[in-house]
């Protein structure tokens, strides 16, 4: 049986989009942060088993941190 991530996962260089203030951004997937780290200007509660991406927008070239469910592959 396949587990969500072996379909889902995201990878460096994946496309993807995400909600921001009711827009839809697109943007590119910088890297998977899976400790408690600072990214992005704030501080990312991310481990192995739920794990967060940092994301830089391809309008406005500033990073985000995301959780995968809001992240949506295009």
């Amino acid at each position: 049986m396949a587990t969500k991530r072996d379909d889902d996962e995201l990878r460096k260089g994946d496309k993807v989009a995400w909600s921001t203030h009711g827009t839809e951004t697109e943007g590119e997937v910088e890297k998977e942060i899976t400790e408690r780290t600072e990214a992005a200007g704030r501080t990312v509660d991310a481990s192995s088993d739920d794990p967060q991406y940092q994301v830089r927008s391809d309008k406005s070239g500033k990073s985000a941190v995301h959780k995968p469910s809001a992240l949506k592959k295009k």
